[in-house]
């Protein structure tokens, strides 16, 4: 059977513009939620998000054809670029061509170009279909990532896309994942993106009540299981990964940084928004990974990467979930939940997730959960309150449940 490992990785968030600053940030405990810039929020009951605001597109990619790439395609490219050049495989700026029809590219967003599709249905409607611009459609489908990133690259292998809510970045590792077991590609370009900070995306998201309104605190307005907190905050960015089959990367020489060895997918069956009660599909997602994991020598998770979306239904249900797949409390390994930091990033948070849980255990340090200031009984797992704590890991996990009760977990392996 085809072993799969990571050699590369990038990551953007409202914490940096590379993944060693952003993940330096965030064990620090640094929070990236501010008043939201980019647009007039004057009205919005809600008026903060982790807003990514020193980013330029002409780092990525020239700027006569920004206009043809949504936002989060644009954070999607820096990601990427820093994951190729971390996996040591290009040649002159491209896959080698050797290669290039077995590397493909598994991409991911919840909604993709939000912003670009509001934008251009206020021109239309305001001043007719001949003002709607001519790249609007192609800079909003979500897998335009992968189109993007395979002109880039000269990428020639498979390219899929995965759009399940909060858990696509998740599911795209995972379908990268089986590509490679079952042999249609030697690697895999994975890369989760989204940038959703506008004011349909705000508007919608608050008008369900989703969001928290702490406009006056934003900086403790995302308190992942802890008893004051209600709502999530609205976070932007992408994260990437190079998968690649185990024999391929060693022959190259290529540095690895772990093993995939345990991945788990299921279905709530229960609500379009609310997670099923008592996580009962998050805890066969976590029960089918960890199953899957413990057949590559797997006996202990060190670190758990949580969805922990400072929600009230969605961190008392992973809580339990937790206990229930670890057989109790005492059981559970250190979790901590980042999106105290950089907000949820939709269908990049599973995927910068990933990164994040990769470095953890690569700097062998634990991030912490933030704003953790009054307890819940219901939330009573040793979250890594406030200040990371230094650990020696073996294998880390990291957790993602998106709205339709879609649920996706990944387990990674040190070698």
């Amino acid at each position: 059977m085809r072993r799969v490992v990571v050699t590369g990785m990038g990551m953007v968030n409202a914490l940096g513009l590379d993944r060693k600053s952003a993940f330096d940030a965030i064990v620090r405990g640094e929070c990236g939620v501010k008043q939201i810039t980019s647009f007039d929020t004057t009205g919005f009951p809600v008026q903060i998000a982790a807003e990514i605001t020193n980013f330029d597109p002409a780092s990525v990619m020239n700027l006569k054809d920004v206009k043809k790439a949504g936002r989060f395609i644009q954070l999607a490219l820096l990601a990427i670029k820093e994951a190729m050049q971390d996996c040591g495989i290009l040649q002159d700026s491209k896959c080698p061509e050797q290669w290039a029809e077995r590397m493909g590219v598994s991409s991911a967003s919840g909604i993709g170009g939000l912003g670009n599709i509001e934008a251009n249905s206020i021109y239309c409607y305001d001043k007719g279909p001949r003002k709607v611009n001519p790249f609007f459609i192609t800079s909003a489908l979500v897998n335009m990532i992968g189109g993007f990133a395979s002109i880039e690259y000269g990428i020639k292998g498979p390219n899929v896309s995965s759009v399940t809510a909060c858990a696509a970045g998740t599911h795209a590792i995972i379908e990268a994942y089986k590509t490679i077991l079952l042999e249609g590609a030697d690697r895999m370009l994975v890369v989760g993106a989204e940038s959703t900070i506008c004011p349909v995306g705000i508007g919608g998201f608050a008008s369900i009540r989703a969001l928290s309104n702490r406009n006056d605190e934003p900086l403790k307005a995302s308190r992942p299981f802890d008893k004051e907190r209600n709502g999530f905050v609205m976070g932007e960015g992408a994260g990437a990964l190079i998968l690649e089959e185990y024999e391929s990367a060693k022959s190259r020489g290529a540095q690895i940084v772990a093993e995939l060895v345990g991945y788990g997918e299921s279905g709530d069956a229960s609500h379009i928004t609310a997670p099923a009660p008592n996580g009962e599909g998050a805890y066969r997602a976590m029960k089918y990974a960890l199953q899957m994991a413990s057949k590559h020598g797997v006996k202990n998770v060190g670190y758990i990467n949580a969805h922990g979306t400072s929600t009230s239904y969605n961190d008392l249900y992973e809580t339990i979930a937790l206990k229930n797949v670890f057989g109790g409390k005492e059981n559970v390994p250190p979790v901590s939940s980042t999106k105290g930091q950089i907000g949820h990033c939709l269908g990049a948070a599973g995927a910068i997730e990933a990164v994040v849980s990769l470095m953890a255990m690569q700097e062998g340090v634990m991030p912490p959960t933030i704003n953790q200031e009054v307890p819940d009984p219901g939330c009573d797992l040793d979250y890594i309150p406030n200040e990371a704590r230094g650990a020696k890991l073996e294998a880390v996990m990291s957790n993602s449940f998106g709205f339709g009760g879609t649920n996706g977990v990944v387990i990674f392996k040190a070698l």
